[in-house]
């Protein structure tokens, strides 16, 4: 009878158990999922999830697979339980805010058994990656305007002196020790962004557009839990112009698509969205503080065109905030 037995095949994982290093989870290790054309790539890892690149039932479509990976310092029956939970409600969330318009992601699928959910996936950078650029950028006009000035200015005082008085002025010099030097690092200080320059308009735009979609987020009832730019994407518009564009023209442009709904909940407090809205405003302080009093003041009406109830949760974020500087003062 032994020997009639069909010979036991063992699974992908087990053929080639160092193939991936953390290893894949198992829905990743067939065929169908770890083709050579498009391997599954390891995106992102935080201390709950991972977060892969692969393809979806085509190898032309591709998507993201979040996979929540089991904690070896829990009970068995405990973390099945958590990740079950957490899966379906992160689900039940991006679910409902497709369904009300908010910008989030499509789920293709999900197993909550196995801890993970198939996502559409989302192409660009993050709104923090993009907003950096463009002030890497803004910097460098602001530096070059700066240098033109101070030629013009070197170059009408050449005009205007003698050979005398230019004799006096680099005696001065050698006195005063070379405070110039003093006067361009004072320079080198980036002020912060207004917003009245014409070429601040994309910025504008572009933090209208965030205040825009937490607005309508809140409205559905749904609090992120951690708003942060690196966790908006800056999606590219699908008809991409067919000659490159000079500079930044299109470094802002595209449609905010909010993702990771891990810390998310259904939520119709009025004190929730205020937190909501002070981690942003936290983070924008943090990763772009040439930009954080112009997005204070964009949000204010931003968020209330797309969100009725905002006069009430920005009032509440006035004392979140007088909470948050306590706390701070007080250490």
């Amino acid at each position: 009878m032994a020997a009639d037995a069909p010979p036991r095949v063992s699974s992908p994982s087990q053929q080639n158990p160092q193939a991936h290093d953390p290893p894949l989870p198992t829905i990743l290790t067939y065929p169908s999922s770890s083709s050579s054309t498009t391997p599954p790539t390891l995106i992102a890892q935080g201390a709950e999830a991972r977060l892969y690149r692969t393809t979806y039932l085509l190898p032309s479509l591709p998507c993201a697979l979040k996979y929540r990976v089991p904690k070896s310092w829990r009970h068995p029956v405990l973390d099945a339980r958590l990740t079950r939970h957490r899966i379906l409600a992160e689900a039940r969330i991006l679910a409902k805010c497709r369904r009300e318009g908010v910008p989030v992601p499509a789920i293709y699928g999900l197993d909550e058994n196995a801890g993970w959910m198939a996502m559409e996936w989302v192409d660009g950078a993050p709104a923090r990656v993009a907003i950096n650029a463009w002030l890497r950028l803004r910097r460098e006009r602001e530096k070059g305007r700066r240098g033109l000035k101070r030629k013009e200015r070197e170059g009408e005082q050449e005009v205007a002196t003698t050979e005398e008085e230019k004799e006096d002025d680099n005696r001065n010099d050698k006195n005063d020790g070379g405070k110039e030097g003093s006067d361009s690092d004072d320079d080198d200080d980036p002020a912060p962004v207004t917003g009245d320059s014409p070429e601040d308009a994309d910025l504008v735009a572009l933090l209208r557009r965030i205040a825009s979609a937490v607005g309508r987020m809140h409205k559905t009832g749904i609090v992120h839990g951690d708003l942060t730019t690196s966790n908006m994407m800056l999606q590219p518009p699908s008809t991409a112009p067919s000659a490159p564009a000079p500079d930044d023209a299109n470094l802002l442009g595209g449609d905010i698509v909010i993702i990771d709904f891990g810390l998310a909940s259904q939520s119709t407090s009025d004190e929730d969205r205020a937190v909501d809205l002070y981690v942003l405003e936290r983070a924008f302080a943090s990763t772009h503080s040439r930009v954080e009093a112009l997005f204070i003041h964009i949000l204010e009406n931003a968020y209330g065109a797309a969100y009725k109830q905002a006069p009430v949760v920005l009032k509440k974020l006035e004392e979140v905030r007088m909470r948050g500087r306590k706390r701070s003062m007080i250490g």
